[in-house]
């Protein structure tokens, strides 16, 4: 990456409402690394979830028309939300024409350059941190819109953390579902999917669970809000965005003591079987 580098940068509704925090943490990070954000002119909702779920060319309508301004502003485009990238991505493969980059942002600072930048910037490293990355669904699957090369076993956000000193515990959850929009019709079903996520972040010895889609933390968060069965483990843990700034020192992180023995730290290592 050149000193100062210029990329566009399509918030989507979700960074620009419930989750306000995630577009500032984000903002900060890239001022700090020389990365100017031109946030698209007059952009609209991408048409995640109900546009596409109720009139798939309205849905395609409503993202390309942001691919249109993103060609404007140059070459790149950083979609942060998991569901807005898979959008735009999806709109981009239907509609060709649009030659602009569309980056996650895990992909987006995990690229070599981006990780050499992040590393001569680590201020306060995050030692004695254990934690899992959790990916979600829409910055993998399908890999024919997403373009991920290691759709089940991701590592972008594994390589960014232990970047900053954190220690990646090996779990096999990362890309698994968190239920999604299905919040709202199913919330049954959703605490079901959450509860087997932190369940098993605990038995990995994480402190944490850090993702950086919108939807997966709302999930998660509210889940663990929710109390546990009688009988059933107590089931609290830190859900982190992976743009977040530390508000404590890493060992007072965690919201609930968890474990601290499981397996090491993971590098590149894919599990047996070549996957989840």
């Amino acid at each position: 990456m050149p000193a100062m580098i210029q990329v566009g940068y399509y918030p989507g509704c979700a960074l620009h409402g419930t989750a306000a925090e995630f577009d500032g943490s984000l903002r900060a990070v890239c001022q700090a690394m020389e990365i100017t954000l031109t946030e698209l002119a007059d952009w609209n909702c991408c048409g995640a979830s109900s546009a596409h779920f109720l009139d798939e060319q309205l849905a395609l309508d409503l993202a390309e028309r942001n691919l249109r301004l993103a060609v404007q502003v140059g070459p790149e485009l950083l979609a942060p939300c998991a569901a807005c990238f898979h959008r735009l991505k999806t709109a981009q493969k239907q509609r060709p024409g649009y030659d602009v980059h569309i980056w996650h942002v895990n992909e987006f600072f995990a690229r070599p350059e981006g990780l050499a930048r992040l590393r001569r910037r680590v201020q306060r490293p995050l030692r004695g941190l254990a934690c899992v990355p959790y990916y979600g669904c829409l910055t993998q699957r399908q890999p024919k819109i997403t373009d991920a090369e290691r759709p089940e076993w991701p590592t972008s956000m594994d390589m960014l953390l232990e970047t900053l000193g954190a220690k990646v515990r090996r779990w096999s959850y990362k890309t698994d579902c968190c239920g999604g929009s299905l919040e709202v019709a199913r919330p049954d079903l959703v605490q079901h999917l959450c509860t087997r996520l932190v369940r098993a972040a605990q038995e990995a010895g994480a402190d944490c669970i850090v993702t950086a889609c919108p939807m997966c933390q709302a999930n998660l968060d509210i889940s663990q809000a929710s109390p546990s069965a009688p009988g059933e483990p107590d089931r609290r843990s830190a859900v982190r965005d992976s743009t977040a700034k530390p508000e404590a020192k890493p060992a007072e992180a965690a919201a609930w003591p968890l474990p601290t023995e499981g397996e090491e730290g993971l590098g590149q290592a894919e599990p047996a079987g070549g996957g989840v």
